[in-house]
């Protein structure tokens, strides 16, 4: 073969591999790296200890072993968790900042404080998945005078206005769970707003408030040591951790009473899709582990799994009846 020839031949060959690169979809030159390829933020809006906390300290590092990358847990602590929801819907959308969240900054204080808490999670946050779910506690100090539940609905309205109980502020979820409470019984009692649930279990351990309401995984040790009288539980059923404590749907005044709160994952808004289908998913295979079931249930919880989309069903479903809620009870912060 001619020099010439074969330079017609090279040219051919070029121009064939030119022409097969041209049909080639772009996505197969521009691949993105792979997410997540860098660090996860998990947001959790409360301080390190309590309920949230702990739960978060369960599952987030096993969610990290699973998409291979460190997740670092960050605290970020105030007016009661809005300013951390507040930080994830200002993040990047690109699913490496997370809320670790729950219904008081979610659905609660905008619905409390709408002049105050100018933001509509559900818009701009995407649910992602819940993770635990887990009911409050009416608690009393050791020394109240009554035993049982329908011991101290006849001891709160002997003494009207006289009995006060702690949260952890006004407007979180404790806060309207103890209003259920109150409206389903007709109690007339004072609400003491603190900044956090282990300030409230603190002084209500020590006699300077009479009752509570607290999440389950802070309060049930001290209950098991009687530092504490559990009264009842929120939920429809005794609690697995908690077997000696009564719903308080036992007792006639609270037979319609049936509150668990979640706990899960959202992130900013227009996160891409994809990123939160793998999330959800991750998620959902930590939570079939039996090991982590198993101290899930040790901690006072138990596992709560729905896909994204039933997620924001729920949570929209949840928001209705906080509204009622709370507008029957005329909470307002300004």
């Amino acid at each position: 073969m001619s020099t010439f020839t074969s330079s017609i031949t090279a040219t051919r060959r070029r121009f064939a591999a030119l022409a097969l690169l041209l049909t080639m979809p772009l996505a197969a030159f521009a691949q993105p790296a792979a997410w997540p390829a860098e660090p996860i933020t998990a947001v959790v809006p409360f301080s390190p200890g309590g309920s949230v906390d702990v739960a978060a300290r369960l599952l987030m590092p096993k969610l990290a072993e699973r998409l291979k990358q460190t997740i670092v847990i960050e605290n970020t602590v105030g007016a009661s968790g809005t300013i951390a929801t507040q930080r994830v819907i200002r993040a990047k959308a690109d699913g490496t900042t997370m809320l670790f969240g729950v219904a008081s900054p979610v659905s609660v204080a905008p619905l409390v404080s709408p002049n105050v808490y100018k933001y509509d999670a559900l818009k701009e946050l995407t649910p992602v998945v819940p993770v635990a779910a887990s009911p409050f506690v009416l608690v009393g100090r050791p020394d109240l005078p009554a035993r049982t539940a329908a011991e101290l609905v006849k001891l709160v309205r002997s003494q009207p206005g006289k009995i006060n109980f702690g949260t952890d502020g006004v407007g979180t979820g404790l806060h309207v769970t103890a209003e259920m409470i109150k409206q389903q019984a007709g109690l007339d009692m004072v609400h003491v707003p603190y900044k956090s649930g282990p300030q409230v279990l603190t002084e209500l351990a020590g006699g300077q408030i009479d009752l509570a309401v607290l999440p389950v995984a802070l309060v049930q040790a001290f209950i098991r040591d009687g530092k504490v009288r559990g009264y009842g539980v929120t939920s429809r059923q005794r609690w697995a951790t908690l077997p000696d404590v009564p719903s308080l749907s036992e007792t006639a005044e609270f037979k319609t009473l049936d509150v668990e709160s979640w706990q899960g994952l959202l992130v900013p808004a227009k996160t891409d899709p994809a990123i939160v289908e793998r999330i959800a998913r991750e998620m959902t295979a930590v939570l079939a582990d039996p090991d982590t079931v198993r101290r899930l249930a040790e901690a006072g919880f138990k596992p709560m799994t729905m896909t994204p989309a039933q997620f924001a069903t729920y949570l929209a479903e949840e928001r209705r009846d906080l509204a009622r809620i709370i507008a029957a009870a005329g909470i307002k912060v300004e």
